[in-house]
């Protein structure tokens, strides 16, 4: 097989240590030597000597939790380096240990047999830090306000089926009273928003219920986590603002797709990028979020076609995005949203096809540098003017009408 790399090294990452191995080959001749480092500044430095020693002109390693970030940030810029998604070098069974793997790996780097994952700049690394703590901390408020809910229904305090949002105006206000101690009901109903659609005297009955002195401390603790979670989030939305400002020009493009808010495109800029040219194709990006059919095919039979798991948070900000461009009427995305509905009877298919062509618009327009375009909700019945005709046709039929189709005089 045809060596591309003939001077290579490999790292198999712990988070204490790491087994390195250098593959050499001069003609014929192949040589392999394993060192065992730390994975501490100083140890990190005499690995990257080491390296040097050898001729060493490219090194893979595996994206092992976390702990590849530091050891790659420290050999950048001194190596030509490539991470390796773990599912596609698995060892096989029973013959594994470090030394093992990363000669393995050394082996198939010098073939080229490994494909690198993406791994971001540092703006864009660090900017992606912040939208994701930021989800995980929306998640979180979501956890303590589903324990608020669910501690309100053990009291008897039945409002979660009358108030959309437990933590609205209403029922902030309503959840602080009763932490204060506040039993009589008609007090605690004037406390609603004149605009909650529940009437007053459904709330009244609602709010019969009793709740312990135990239940208000952890309704307290509850909703101080949230607030204070309430409160780091607009901060980290201010240090968001900051790390997206060279890239102003192009959100405010992107902001004209219908779908995309200001949360969601600062999300996937941090998981995809701004340069384009690490994607192959729009095709390639599509299959990297995992949001293309999988294939899945043997003997002529197609076993399965569902998405693949992974790329969980550009997977799931693009399909946020995809349920509210869903809900955008007059948008190409409403039409191709009904259309595929139509054609697979199957919502959350429909929304992740929606997913991948906003993916595809996002890719163009930052490739290209290209505004949005919108298409129209009647795109596809433009596209193709005879079929519209004949099923609007075959409707009316089915309601009893004779229906003849003249075409327009020229």
């Amino acid at each position: 097989m045809h060596v591309v790399y003939p001077r290579c090294g490999a790292l198999d990452l712990g988070k204490d240590i790491l087994m390195a191995a250098v593959r050499i080959q001069e003609g014929s001749n192949v040589t392999c030597e394993c060192r065992t480092y730390g994975t501490k500044t100083k140890q990190i430095l005499d690995l990257s000597e080491w390296l040097t020693s050898h001729g060493v002109t490219h090194v893979v390693m595996e994206a092992t939790g976390s702990y590849w970030k530091w050891i790659w940030r420290m050999l950048e810029g001194h190596f030509e380096l490539t991470l390796a998604n773990p599912a596609q070098v698995r060892s096989l069974p029973g013959r594994k240990t470090d030394k093992k793997d990363a000669t393995r790996l050394a082996d198939l780097h010098a073939h080229g047999l490994i494909q690198g994952s993406f791994v971001p700049p540092v703006e864009i690394d660090s900017l992606r830090d912040l939208t994701r703590t930021r989800k995980q901390f929306v998640r979180e408020i979501g956890r303590h306000t589903q324990r608020i809910q669910k501690m309100l229904d053990v009291a008897g305090i039945k409002i979660t089926g009358l108030v959309t949002d437990v933590l609205g105006v209403s029922g902030r206000a309503m959840v602080k009273a009763l932490i204060a101690g506040e039993t009589d009901p008609q007090k605690l109903v004037a406390l609603a928003h004149p605009c909650l659609r529940a009437s007053r005297a459904e709330l009244l009955e609602a709010l019969r219920g009793k709740v312990t002195a135990g239940q208000r401390f952890l309704l307290s603790e509850h909703l101080h986590n949230i607030e204070h979670l309430e409160g780091s989030l607009d901060r980290i939305d201010e240090e968001i603002a900051k790390a997206v400002e060279p890239f102003r020009a192009l959100i405010e493009r992107l902001r004209h797709i219908p779908g995309m808010s200001d949360v969601s495109i600062p999300a996937v800029l941090a998981e995809i990028g701004v340069d384009m040219s690490r994607f192959e194709s729009h095709e390639h990006l599509v299959s990297w979020a995992r949001l293309s059919p999988r294939n899945d095919e043997s003997a002529g039979k197609v076993h399965s076609r569902r998405t693949l798991k992974g790329a969980n948070w550009i997977k799931t900000t693009m399909t946020q995005a995809a349920w509210a461009a869903s809900r955008a009427k007059r948008s190409y995305f409403h039409a191709l949203y009904r259309r595929l509905c139509n054609s697979t009877k199957n919502k959350n298919k429909a929304i992740v096809g929606v997913a991948a062509s906003m993916l595809t618009v996002i890719y163009h327009m930052i490739r290209e540098r290209t505004p949005y375009r919108e298409l129209g909700a009647d795109y596809f019945e433009r596209q193709n003017k005879a079929d519209t005709a004949r099923r609007l046709v075959k409707r009316l039929r089915r309601l009893g009408y004779d229906v003849e189709i003249t075409n327009p005089a020229a």
